[in-house]
C-alpha cells in the first residue's frame, strides 16, 4: 500500500476529526507538485474527497475542496479525475444546485477548470444539458446561494462549453431567452469571472455566421451590450451621436472602460467575427461603430489589445468592393484585411 493509499483510508465521514485533519494536510501538501497529484491520483482518492465535501466539520469540508481544486487546475490530469463514471461531475452540479451548500464556489471552480479541456467540457456539457435551463437560470439570480457564495465560475463553464457546436445552438436556439439573459452581464461591475466568462461565450457564439441577423437584432441586441464596456467618457456631436445605439448616447464624464486588457481584447474578437458577414460590417457602420474605435484607440496602452483594435478598425473603413465578398470565411482573405480569421477558433 502506499503512502497516498494509507492517508485515504483515513477520509471517512465516522473517522476522528484530528486524524482525519491531519490526513488531509498531508495530503494537501502533495498538491504542491505534479508527482505528488499523480500520487495522489493513483489511490482512490477522489470519490473519499466528494464525500467529505459534506462533513460536520468546516475546515474539513474547506481542505477537500481545496485538494480537489488543486488537481483539476493541471489539464494533464483532467482524464484520471473523471475516471471514476465522472462521480465528480455530479457531485459537483449537486453543490452548484444546493442553495444552502457553502462550498458551491469551489464546486464551480472546479468544473470550470475540468471543462478547460475538450474531453471534460464534453462529458461535463452531457451532464448538464437536461438541465441547462436551470443552471442559467441559477447563473442569473444573484442571490440564489443563502451562503454567500457568488456562483462567477459558472460564466467559466458556459464559456468553456460554448467550444462545442450543440451548446452555441442551444443557447442561441430563437425558442428561449437565453442568451438574452447572459448578455446582461457583459458590463457587470462585481466581478471580471463573471464579465470574461460571458464574454467568451458570446465570442464563441460569433463564429456561427448564420446566426449574426440574430445576434445583431433587437431581440439580443448584442452589439451595444459589446460595445459598452470599450465606450469612455468622450463626448460626441449631435450627429454621431444619434447614429450610435441608444444606450451607447450621451454616456456621461464619470463613464469608464473595462478595466481588464484580456476582457477587452475579447469584445474586440468578437465585433471582429460580426465583421466576417457583410450584415454585420453594414450594422455596425450604420451604427457607428467606429466612433467608438476610434476614441478606444487613443486611450488604449495594451499591445495586445491594439493589434486586434487596428485590425477591426481596417475592416470596418473598407468600403464593401474594396473587401468584394458577403463572408470572408467562404474565401481567401487579404491578409491586410482579416489576415487571422481562418486560424481563429472557438475558445475557452
Amino acid at each position: 500500500m502506499s503512502s497516498a493509499e494509507e492517508l485515504v483510508q483515513f477520509l471517512k465521514l465516522d473517522s476522528r476529526i484530528d486524524v482525519k485533519s491531519l490526513a488531509l494536510q498531508q495530503i494537501l501538501g502533495l498538491t504542491g507538485t505534479l508527482e505528488g497529484k499523480k500520487l495522489l491520483l493513483k489511490a482512490p482518492v477522489i470519490r473519499s474527497l466528494c464525500a467529505l465535501f459534506n462533513d460536520a466539520q468546516e475546515s474539513v469540508r474547506t481542505d477537500a475542496s481545496l485538494i480537489i481544486l488543486n488537481l483539476s487546475a493541471d489539464e494533464e490530469l483532467v482524464p484520471s479525475l473523471l475516471a471514476d463514471d465522472f462521480e465528480i461531475i455530479k457531485i459537483m452540479l449537486s453543490i452548484i444546485e444546493d442553495p444552502d451548500h457553502e462550498l458551491a464556489d469551489p464546486a464551480c471552480m472546479i468544473l470550470s477548470n475540468i471543462s478547460r479541456v475538450p474531453l471534460g467540457s464534453e462529458k461535463l456539457f452531457s451532464k448538464m444539458l437536461p438541465s441547462m435551463e436551470k443552471y442559467i437560470d441559477i447563473f442569473c439570480q444573484e442571490n440564489f446561494n443563502k451562503k454567500g457564495a457568488k456562483l462567477h465560475y459558472l460564466a467559466g463553464i458556459f464559456s468553456n462549453l460554448s467550444q462545442i457546436p450543440s451548446m452555441r445552438k442551444f443557447v442561441m436556439d430563437h425558442a428561449n431567452v437565453f442568451l438574452q439573459k447572459l448578455v446582461s452581464f457583459t458590463d457587470y461591475k462585481h466581478s471580471a469571472v463573471r464579465r470574461g466568462g460571458v464574454i467568451g461565450l458570446i465570442k464563441n457564439c460569433c463564429f456561427e455566421t448564420d446566426h449574426h441577423e440574430q445576434l445583431l437584432s433587437e431581440n439580443v441586441d448584442l452589439l451595444p451590450k459589446l460595445l459598452l464596456p470599450l465606450a469612455g467618457p468622450e463626448e460626441f456631436d449631435d450627429e454621431d451621436n444619434e447614429k450610435l445605439p441608444i444606450d451607447l448616447q450621451y454616456l456621461g464624464e464619470d463613464k469608464t472602460r473595462e478595466p481588464d486588457p484580456d476582457i477587452r481584447k475579447m469584445l474586440l474578437e468578437a465585433l471582429t467575427q460580426l465583421c466576417t458577414t457583410k450584415f454585420g460590417r453594414e450594422y455596425l457602420r450604420s451604427k457607428n461603430t467606429y466612433v467608438i474605435l476610434r476614441e478606444l484607440h487613443k486611450w488604449e496602452k495594451d499591445e495586445s489589445v491594439i493589434a486586434p483594435l487596428e485590425h477591426l478598425v481596417n475592416v470596418i473603413i473598407r468600403y464593401e468592393h474594396e473587401i468584394g465578398h458577403d463572408n470572408l470565411k467562404d474565401v481567401e482573405i487579404p491578409e491586410d484585411v482579416v489576415q487571422k480569421f481562418e486560424s481563429m477558433e472557438p475558445t475557452v
